[in-house]
């Protein structure tokens, strides 16, 4: 068995510019947003991103690292829509497709099945067809002839999932409510690494959870990097819940230019270790001021 550990650089340090990359997670819910920070690092731009959007797209969004989005919606949960991502739209600075949520699922799977598309009636009757007019319709070949939408297939270069464990090996463990789709998006991808709270070794994810846990298997992982709060500011359970507060000071960095280059040079212009501490020292801070009313 190959042992597939890696730094969180050396995996970005595969992307180039241009590329079509996948986020894993669902909205401000478990998103690898140590990755997205070391993209935003790099400075590798002219992205295609594919995702449940939440703030993975608006912080690529912000720092004008994208070319396009595909999404079924972008959204930080608590908070309806990511400012940053709103921006960007309003303004044209990006372009997107986007899609009804189940139709985004189906162009993952296709990915995953590697078949260049597949049938569904979702998107007929709506503007779904009208705002991505390369969308085409198939008819079936059966004695019904009904008229179907062909998803694509959502193929990615590259896809990054965080989840709570890992072994090294590159089996994957959620130990959370959820696992969203981030096997799809490791299988629409020609390149998949995976992030976790805790690398174990080989064996020993049983000891963390049951078996029914481990969704993520090792030949859908490239390679895999141990990063502690990889997913904050988003929720990780059980390991940790949003930083509602931190959301809230993201959100805000949206309100004006001034605002967002506060936010970028404390907590983005800094390695990740150096993000971490500007977190505790700024909930240290918020604690100190609550304790003092």
């Amino acid at each position: 068995m190959v042992d597939k550990r890696a730094s969180l650089d050396e995996i970005v340090a595969e992307l180039r510019p241009g590329m079509t990359v996948g986020f894993g997670g669902w909205g401000s819910r478990r998103k690898p947003m140590a990755v997205v920070r070391a993209i935003l690092r790099a400075g590798i731009g002219d992205l295609t991103v594919v995702s449940y959007g939440g703030p993975d797209v608006g912080l690529l969004c912000a720092a004008g690292l994208v070319k396009k989005v595909v999404y079924g919606f972008v959204t930080l949960d608590s908070i309806a829509l990511d400012p940053h991502f709103r921006a960007a739209r309003q303004q044209g600075t990006i372009g997107a497709m986007e899609v009804d949520e189940g139709m985004f699922y189906l162009g993952l799977l296709a990915a995953s099945q590697r078949v260049p598309f597949l049938p569904t009636r979702a998107g007929l009757g709506s503007d779904v067809m009208a705002v991505n007019p390369e969308l085409r319709t198939v008819t079936s070949p059966y004695a019904d002839g009904e008229e179907l939408v062909a998803m694509p297939a959502l193929v990615l270069d590259a896809a990054f999932v965080h989840l709570n464990r890992a072994d090294t090996h590159g089996n994957g463990q959620i130990l959370g409510p959820d696992p969203f789709f981030d096997e799809l998006f490791l299988g629409a991808a020609t390149r998949r690494f995976v992030t976790a709270e805790k690398i174990v070794a080989p064996g020993a994810l049983l000891d963390e959870g049951p078996i029914q846990t481990v969704t993520i298997n090792r030949l859908l992982t490239d390679a895999v990097a141990e990063v502690r709060l990889g997913a904050h500011f988003t929720s990780c359970p059980p390991d940790y819940d949003r930083d509602e507060a931190f959301q809230k000071q993201y959100a805000g960095s949206g309100a004006d230019a001034d605002a967002w280059k506060v936010f970028s040079a404390r907590y983005l212009e800094v390695d990740e270790p150096g993000y971490q501490a500007a977190v505790r020292e700024t909930t240290e801070q918020a604690a100190r001021a609550k304790a003092a009313q």
